[in-house]
């Protein structure tokens, strides 16, 4: 459900407004309603703050890779200058950056310059001091004319891949008008490559071995750092958010508070002095959304906020739609030891995982056991058939699986109950937002559907007078009609009604079609997911051969390749596509408007994880 919200204003004088906040931010239940000025992008202070925080947040990021395995940071120190500690290890970073330019330079003049050996500059200094001068060529070795050894005293040095390597020697008046490619020798021969590159080797290791332990020493100095950062930037947000009034004396605050935190809020403010006032919102007012739900439901907010949050003045559908979708998924695997596998492999890992994990693998974990219990129910194990099973003992349970023409059916009836549950909350919804009158139409659609497919069904189960089957298809026909049609808006004309609902009429009649068709995935899916496993299975028997032992390793890597890529895509497809049936079947239905933003009281920065 949507917690009932409080809409506080304040006025605090000018010299007090900076000691008000900070209590304020100690309470931590407020949240700050933003101006649309757009202050906040122009702020310059802010913008550099926002930039602070993003580059610690990359920083920890590259530091939380270097730190050694089994090895935990040590404790945030106090006191620490975490400003001087960034700069400190992102100047080794880019000391360790040069470090890595520097040696694929070296790397590359090394294979530039392996091919012409040790040389001495000194001697070839000496040679051209007696007055030769020397030219070093490369070329394609098809190019190379053996005639350029007699007319230009050319001296193979080496060959690289098909490239020959060689050197000149002549006289200064000699021309050497050779078609290869000239080269320019490096300062250093390949020894003395080699040698820098061991160098600069060294000193990349001495800078890894840096950063290693500089996480291990100041890893969460940073992230205590990152986290003051954050908190001077909410504060500069709440500040840039006020509004100055009278000469600027008096500073103007407003923001939302859940009632059921209001009390703490009103006895700081009832002992501090400040000016203020408290009021229900408005119905035009956009009010930040708390969801308050049980354990189990809890569970599912995370995927509602993948679409949208509700808007304040509507109903949370999150309870309606949890049973549903944990049915959905277990339908769309419709494996009992696929839904054994999801279940212990999310416990395990449930135990491991940071606590902002955890509610996570316990949703896992609660559709792993829908999937047993529905993978009875369509008796598919790990692509067995357990319909067609002959063990005496699953007889008796036989009653209670369907095969998939029930299965078929069976989707369409939780369409059905799915799409009636959510129209009924539609008309709840609007009687608690509008009254009984604003919501006419609504229950007169319900009196139409449920109503005359309710008398349409008993009367093919029970043997009932056709005379009274008559009238109830009237009564409930007419009084549905006198809903839809003529009272759909009692302060406009009735002409106007009519047409109006006529036009209802066709989009109910094509969109419950289209709906109710949508629900024919879940037994798709369902039946897919067992054909795949079977085929897997039939694959495995019929691909492992008769030889002893390898014949049964065989079988079973093909089985466990098969039904891991066969889970895989079924619990894709499961989360998918049940969500589709929630996001667009289900909400539409129930008249989900949406656009809610998330509550977010201004409150001490926690330490990131």
């Amino acid at each position: 459900m949507i917690v009932k919200m409080r809409k506080y204003s304040f006025l605090v004088y000018h010299k007090t407004y900076l000691d008000f906040l900070n209590k304020i931010r100690e309470i931590g239940v407020l949240h700050i309603i933003e101006k649309s000025e757009g202050m906040i992008q122009e702020d310059e202070e802010l913008t550099r703050q926002i930039q602070l925080k993003t580059g610690l947040r990359a920083l920890l990021k590259k530091l939380q890779s270097e730190l050694p395995k089994g090895v935990k940071p040590k404790k945030a120190k106090k006191d620490t200058d975490g400003k001087a500690l960034m700069q400190e290890i992102e100047e080794r970073y880019d000391l360790l950056e040069s470090q890595y330019q520097k040696l694929q330079s070296a790397e590359r003049e090394w294979e530039r310059m392996e091919v012409w050996g040790n040389f001495s500059h000194e001697r070839l200094q000496e040679l051209q001091d007696a007055g030769f001068e020397l030219h070093f060529f490369s070329c394609h070795e098809q190019k190379f004319d053996q005639e350029w050894e007699v007319l230009y005293n050319a001296f193979e040095i080496g060959t690289v891949g098909l490239y020959k390597h060689f050197v000149t020697i002549n006289k200064p008046d000699v021309v050497v008008d050779i078609d290869a490619d000239p080269i320019q020798l490096s300062s250093k021969n390949a020894s003395e490559i080699q040698k820098e590159i061991a160098s600069v080797k060294k000193e990349i290791a001495a800078s890894k071995e840096f950063i290693r332990q500089f996480a291990v020493e100041h890893y969460h100095d940073l992230q205590a750092f990152s986290t003051q950062v954050s908190g001077e930037i909410d504060f500069s947000k709440v500040v840039l958010n006020t509004t100055a009034q009278v000469d600027e004396k008096v500073m103007l605050l407003e923001g939302w508070c859940p009632e059921e935190n209001t009390a703490e809020l009103d006895d700081y403010l009832e002992s501090s002095g400040v000016y203020y006032e408290s009021a229900e919102p408005s119905d035009t007012e956009k009010v930040p959304i708390k969801l308050k739900n049980n354990k189990f439901v809890k569970l599912y907010e995370m995927i509602g906020e993948l679409y949208d949050l509700p808007n304040y003045h509507e109903l949370d559908l999150t309870p309606f739609f949890a049973p549903f979708f944990l049915l959905f998924f277990g339908l769309c695997v419709g494996d009992t030891a696929y839904g054994l596998l999801i279940f212990i492999a999310s416990l395990i890992l449930r135990k491991k995982a940071k606590p902002s994990m955890k509610p996570v693998f316990s949703l896992a974990a609660w559709l792993g056991a829908s999937t047993i219990v529905l993978g009875l129910v369509t008796g598919t194990f790990f692509g067995f058939s357990l319909i067609d099973a002959d063990i005496p003992w699953l007889e008796q349970f036989k009653v209670f699986m369907l095969d998939s023409n029930k299965l078929f059916y069976a989707s369409l009836i939780i369409g059905v109950v799915q799409i009636l549950f959510g129209m009924i909350i539609q008309a709840v919804g609007k009687v608690i937002r509008h009254g009984w009158v604003a919501s006419f139409a609504n229950w007169g659609w319900l009196l139409i559907i449920m109503g005359m497919g309710g008398t349409f069904l008993a009367s093919q189960i029970y043997d009932i007078d056709a005379q009274i089957v008559k009238y109830l298809y009237y009564g409930f026909g007419g009084v549905g009609a006198i809903f839809v049609f003529i009272l759909n808006d009692i302060k406009r004309n009735p002409l106007i009604n009519v047409g109006a609902g006529l036009w209802d009429a066709y989009n109910m009649a094509t969109g419950l079609l289209g709906d109710l068709l949508s629900y024919i995935r879940l037994f798709a899916l369902g039946i897919s997911s067992g054909v795949m496993g079977f085929v897997f299975n039939d694959l495995a028997f019929k691909l492992s051969g008769d030889i002893p032992v390898v014949s049964t390793l065989i079988m079973l890597v093909i089985m466990v390749f098969g039904h891991g890529m066969n889970i895989f895509m079924a619990g894709l497809g499961a989360f998918v596509h049940p969500m589709r049936l929630t996001f667009v079947e289900f909400y539409k239905n129930a008249g989900f408007e949406g656009g809610g933003k998330k509550y977010n009281p201004f409150k001490q920065p926690v330490e990131e994880q």
